[in-house]
């Protein structure tokens, strides 16, 4: 059975996107580390799936599946090329969207110009704090903060963001994080920008993640680095980053773009 899919990506960090509403992945997980090649398959950092909302409480859903096929809680890259897909392939004609994630319902908020999302403003909701989990990495004598985002994340400051290739496999496994981490490497920029590497869990260096975007942003502006809004420097772009002090919520700003539609045999058992 072949399978229609979409490539898209935000800031570079690429997705495999299938409409679910129309076809059924019996082994997801199979299908995202097969699909997910840069050599043998279709190439990206995971697959997407894009569904009906089995709640009333949202529109959509999605459920994400990184490169080695582990599950992701959730996605911000993502749920901005959702919103540019649910709209431009005429799914919906709403610009705000309620898309239920496994972490909660995150609201959607569409720039549409002559029928076109340039960019989308995600409700990514409040960051939550765990003191235990900080700790001195054996790699690196920089104490890193972690913030949650619906995902884990562990920022470092550092003057050598381009270590994240080194320090992030062995933080990823560390065993502070019995489920994983994603590791961001930061540097405040002297005009105030922050350059910021990453390293997910399930799929390596990626050129963006939004979800990391907003932990660094939370982190920086709990260090006095930085104010509550953050231009967010990623090897694939750069994400508009505001933490709320009115509902302490995180909101991220940023473009979505098609990549290729296509095709592909769903041999993955």
């Amino acid at each position: 059975m072949k399978i229609a899919f979409t490539k898209m990506h935000g800031c570079g960090n690429d997705y495999i996107y299938v409409n679910a509403m129309q076809y059924t992945l019996k082994n997801p997980h199979a299908a995202a580390r097969d699909w997910s090649d840069r050599h043998k398959g279709i190439g990206s950092d995971g697959l997407v799936l894009i569904d009906r909302s089995p709640v009333p409480e949202a529109d959509f859903s999605m459920r994400i599946f990184n490169a080695d096929g582990s599950e992701a809680m959730m996605c911000g890259n993502a749920s901005r090329c959702i919103g540019k897909y649910l709209f431009e392939r005429g799914l919906t004609t709403k610009t705000e969207i309620r898309l239920l994630t496994l972490s909660g319902v995150k609201t959607l908020k569409l720039y549409v110009k002559a029928g076109v999302v340039e960019s989308v403003t995600v409700d990514m909701l409040e960051p939550v704090l765990d003191d235990e989990a900080l700790f001195v990495s054996s790699r690196d004598t920089s104490k890193g903060i972690f913030v949650s985002m619906g995902n884990p994340h562990y920022i470092i400051f550092t003057d050598d963001v381009d270590r994240v290739g080194d320090i992030g496999p062995v933080l990823e496994q560390h065993p502070a994080f019995p489920q994983r981490c994603n590791i961001e490497l930061a540097q405040v920029l002297p005009d105030g920008r922050i350059r910021t590497r990453v390293w997910e869990r399930g799929s390596g260096i990626t050129m963006a993640c939004g979800t990391g975007a907003c932990a660094t942003a939370v982190a920086a502006a709990l260090t006095e680095r930085a104010s509550r809004q953050s231009q967010i420097v990623m090897d694939g772009g750069t994400l508009s980053i505001e933490w709320r002090e009115t509902d302490n919520h995180v909101y991220m700003t940023g473009p979505a773009q098609f990549v290729f539609d296509g095709e592909i045999e769903n041999n993955s058992k």
